[in-house]
This record gives structure tokens, sequence and C-alpha cells, in this order.
């Protein structure tokens, strides 16, 4: 199990950076839009350098919904390859068996 206090910190970037995704991406239009004269493009990253790096999507870390583990997670199942191993041996994932050979 992942210390609690990690687990809650990613808990919070999650909120975060869905209520600031909106607001981020029409200031990132604004910056790589060409058309749009200098000095507006350089407010706009201002704005966007004054937001919270936390709000920012790729300061999410990919973690295991029952453990918290952060490495070897499934992205669709989002478990980790341990707790989808003691899920299927516990008989709780349909379909899934331990292969031996």
């Amino acid at each position: 199990m992942a210390k609690q206090s990690s687990i809650n910190k990613n808990n919070r970037r999650i909120k975060l950076s869905d209520k600031l995704f909106k607001k981020r991406s029409e200031l990132k239009k604004i910056v790589m839009d060409k058309k749009i004269p200098l000095e507006e493009r350089f407010k706009a990253q201002q704005k966007l350098s004054k937001l919270p790096r936390n709000s920012a999507k790729n300061r999410v870390m990919n973690r295991c919904q029952i453990t918290g583990r952060p490495h070897g997670v499934y992205r669709k199942l989002k478990i980790s390859r341990i707790a989808l191993r003691q899920l299927g041996l516990q008989g709780k994932i349909p379909g899934l068996v331990k292969s031996s050979w």
C-alpha cells in the first residue's frame, strides 16, 4: 500500500487539473496562435505561468485505484498488475485465469 499522503496529493492534482483544464487550454491556444499579436500572446503566457503547477495534466500520476501503487498500472483498468493478479486468483474478474505450463 502506498503512502496515504502521496495518494491524497495525486487526488488533489486530479481535481485541480480537471477544474482548470478549460482555462489552461484556452490560454495555450492563444499562446500557440501565430496570428495573434506578440503582446497578447505574451500576456496569455504570463497568465498561464501564474496558474498552479499542479493544474497541469502531465503532473498527474497513474496510480492503482486499489493499492495506490504508482508503477505497473494498466491504464484501461486503472489497477496495478499485482492487484489484478490477486483479483483474478480470487475469481472476481470473469474470464481471467492464471496460466501455467
